[in-house]
């Protein structure tokens, strides 16, 4: 059943149409994720569907009674009301207490918040995550969310994930976190040049997809094709966790990249940063760190010896306040350890994006901007001019001679990190160099990334780039020691629900729902903060536990020809594709094609959801 229609909507801000007579629906249960262009048209596409901005041209019908819950970029709290007030409204202790969905919700958005704080004291990503907390506690027929993982940590966004895959309605999501994407969406919408063009599956699906049809129309421009394979065989040859993928969807990648090259040539890279730095980087001997100076605020290294060496590519991760920032700094030198030495390479040149956006000068031209620093800049074996590299991040055309003044935050954020690159550094220490960046610019900034030569360390909550660019990730968790993590944020994500670490979050373990134990409460504080005692031990309950031998011998039986279904579909759709490449002028041939493709497709993702299902099972 269709939630929400529209058909033939148009709508433009100024000369340029941001939606050109678009049609499509939204269905019951249906997750769509949305991505483009930042300025491209998403966000107007969501407040169109939701009624709160009523299109130039065309109709959008709603069916009856329909409850939408519309998480918009801008809230418009009342200053005055308390967070209690604002995510609770009326409901009395005890029944929300007593309801475990709700307490759920409050231990893992607001849990460090004071209950009792008004709206005009909370910091940005404070209100962010009330007014998301106030939306996912009530009931919806439509969730929209407009980048509802911005202000979130790792462990909130996975947290949030599985807690939207576990509703049951519909979503509409706006956001640049591939991840996030891969995790909730099962349709994506690219909205480009007014148009809404729909891929089946989430990020990865999407991301094959779109070379696939580029391969078949043979219309894709070149440089575009070559970033979308080298997204694919960076699905299939990054960290461990995507290399759990099914088989079928292995042999379908595979089959893109057979001679696609590495994302990056780390031998030849290592080679060259050692021949940049030296063997010395960073020596950190015997550190002692607080984040708010001497013995103040928390405590982010103690006693800590560690060394950063040359071609090191490090992803720093942590909750919110745990001191990544104040490491940074610390190795950028604008903050002085309690105790122990901090030695720096003498061949260390340093380019730090930090948080806070560097003074620009608002009467210069983003081209001239950028040239003052440096005209031209080699990348592994190419020199790129500043125009041409501007480009790459999103300054196209006339865009480059627009006065700084006049940019958004999101595009001084590029210009700044445009400036640091240009100064030719081989040391880069990035705090959330992923802000208000879109995919197109994110894919364009990890290839750019791919080819230079030297440490970096960085720092994001956006799982996907950071796995991306990144070869090894340590943490910061509360102990005064920075952890390596040989299996990535996922080894992070469970030390964290398993309680391991220091500051681990009070409450339901990251993606767990347990059941409720008659024990546990969740109630406010004297000082209104949400205080959990909710119990985070929980059951082994190991997948493919209590098998006899027989039964799982009978599913990997079936395991096996679901495989073999699967094979000979995949077969016929290789056949299909060659068939639509051939009739490509051929509509009416194609139309016939493309009923049989689509056939095809809905018995493979039927027969792919029954070996997940058994795969889960069996624990593979």
């Amino acid at each position: 059943m269709n939630l929400v229609n529209l058909e033939s909507v148009s709508h433009a801000y100024g000369p340029k149409p941001l939606l050109d007579d678009v049609s499509l629906g939204v269905e019951a249960g249906e997750r769509i994720g949305v991505v483009g262009r930042n300025g491209g048209g998403k966000t107007t596409l969501l407040s169109v569907i939701a009624g709160s901005v009523r299109p130039d041209k065309g109709r959008v019908t709603h069916t009856r009674s329909l409850r939408v819950g519309f998480l918009s970029q801008h809230d418009a709290m009342d200053p005055n009301a308390t967070v209690r007030q604002i995510v609770l409204g009326g409901l009395a202790e005890h029944e929300w207490a007593g309801d475990q969905r709700v307490r759920e919700i409050l231990v893992n958005l607001v849990g460090d918040l004071d209950l009792d704080a008004r709206a005009a004291d909370l910091s940005g990503g404070e209100r962010r995550r009330t007014a998301l907390a106030q939306l996912l506690i009530d009931d919806h027929d439509l969730i929209m969310l407009d980048e509802p993982t911005n202000h979130l940590d790792i462990e909130a966004i996975a947290w949030l994930a599985g807690h939207l895959a576990g509703r049951k309605s519909a979503l509409v999501v706006v956001t640049h976190d591939r991840w996030f994407l891969d995790a909730v969406s099962t349709r994506t919408w690219e909205v480009v040049d007014g148009r809404v063009e729909r891929y089946e599956g989430g990020y990865a699906a999407y991301v094959l997809a779109k070379a696939e049809r580029a391969r078949i129309a043979q219309a894709a421009e070149e440089r575009r094709q070559n970033l979308m394979r080298k997204e694919i065989a960076w699905l299939r040859r990054g960290p461990p966790a995507r290399t759990s993928k099914p088989k079928f969807r292995i042999e379908a990648a595979q089959a893109l990249i057979a001679n696609e090259p590495p994302a990056r040539e780390t031998v030849e890279l290592m080679r060259f940063a050692a021949a940049r730095l030296g063997r010395t980087v960073y020596d950190l001997e015997d550190v002692t760190l607080h984040a708010g100076g001497p013995g103040n605020g928390p405590l982010v290294l103690g006693d800590l010896t560690w060394q950063f060496g040359p071609g090191d590519r490090i992803g720093l991760i942590g909750v919110n306040g745990s001191g990544k920032s104040s490491l940074l700094r610390l190795l950028a030198g604008t903050v002085t350890p309690d105790s122990g030495r901090v030695i720096r390479g003498k061949t260390v040149r340093l380019a730090h994006l930090s948080q806070e956006l560097a003074e620009l000068d608002p009467t210069r031209r983003v081209l001239e901007s950028v040239e003052e620093v440096r005209k031209y800049l080699q990348l592994g074996k190419r020199e790129w001019t500043a125009s041409q590299l501007l480009e790459r991040l999103g300054f196209k055309g006339e865009a480059q001679w627009k006065v700084v003044g006049d940019l958004s935050g999101g595009e001084r954020r590029r210009l700044q990190l445009l400036r640091l690159l240009m100064d030719d550094p081989n040391v880069l220490l990035l705090d959330e160099p992923t802000n208000d960046l879109d995919i197109e610019t994110l894919n364009e900034l990890e290839d750019l990334l791919d080819g230079w030569p030297g440490t970096l360390i960085l720092v994001s909550h956006d799982r996907y780039f950071l796995e991306r660019v990144t070869d090894r990730c340590v943490a910061l968790l509360g102990d005064g020691k920075l952890s390596l993590l040989p299996g990535g944020v996922d080894e992070y994500l469970e030390r964290r629900a398993a309680g391991t670490a220091v500051t681990a979050r009070l409450g339901t373990p990251v993606g767990a729902t347990p059941a409720p134990d008659p024990g546990s409460t969740v109630s406010g504080g004297g000082d209104g903060s949400v205080a959990a005692s909710v119990a985070v031990t929980s059951e082994p309950g190991q997948p493919g536990a209590g098998l006899s031998a027989k039964e799982e011998r009978e599913l990997r039986k079936e395991l096996n020809r679901l495989e073999r279904q699967l094979d000979k579909l995949s077969d016929q759709e290789s056949r299909l594709h060659a068939a639509m490449a051939e009739a490509a002028s051929d509509y009416s041939k194609l139309g016939s094609l493309d009923a049989q493709l689509r056939e095809i497709t809905a018995q493979k993702d039927t027969i792919e959801a029954e070996w997940l299902d058994l795969a889960d099972r069996l624990g593979d």
